[in-house]
């Protein structure tokens, strides 16, 4: 996995074999920036990864200068490999080890970005589970957007936040927002 842009465009990140895993894309990652890009200020950012894996989303926003950055994961060894690696590239990314669901339940931050990558093989009622806590919580910030990304065989437009969904190849990245 390569960082596309910011402070360290085209550093190159090597994550252990043994991390339960499967990074987004670097073409589906850039995309999605790109996205981002015309919508957000990055330096004015606060944003939550969730299901955070390698970091390698976290890493991203932290190299194009968003400000708070954290990144969840339930893995001890992914939330290890993010730390060190925030540590050695001098990127501000808080880290925390818990279960994204009771991290969610229980989360008093609020963000403008709230990215979620959880595993594809969950069921749709899981997937929409995260929404859900987003919204209930009131977990963004004004104008703030939840993305989930997704297999291509899991459809979460029915969601009232659902705005709408991008697809990279296998890969779909659905995008929520407050609905007033």
């Amino acid at each position: 996995m390569r960082i596309i842009s910011g402070t360290h465009k085209g550093k190159r990140l090597i994550a252990p074999k043994k991390l339960p895993v499967r990074p987004t894309t670097d073409m589906s990652k850039e995309a999605l920036f790109n996205i981002l890009n015309n919508n957000f200020q990055f330096s004015q950012l606060s944003v939550l990864d969730l299901f955070s894996g390698t970091g390698n989303i976290a890493y991203e926003f932290a190299s194009r200068g968003s400000q708070e950055v954290t990144a969840v994961d339930a893995n001890y060894d992914c939330v290890k490999f993010i730390k060190k690696t925030a540590q050695e590239l001098d990127l501000n990314i808080t880290t925390i080890k818990s279960d994204v669901f009771k991290f969610l339940e229980k989360a008093y931050v609020k963000a403008d970005i709230i990215f979620a990558d959880p595993p594809y093989d969950f069921e749709k009622e899981k997937f929409l589970q995260i929404p859900q806590l987003v919204f209930e919580k009131n977990l963004l910030n004004p104008n703030g957007q939840l993305i989930i990304e997704h297999s291509k065989h899991t459809d979460l437009s029915d969601f009232p936040n659902f705005i709408e969904g991008r697809r990279y190849g296998g890969s779909v990245f659905s995008f929520f927002e407050n609905v007033k």
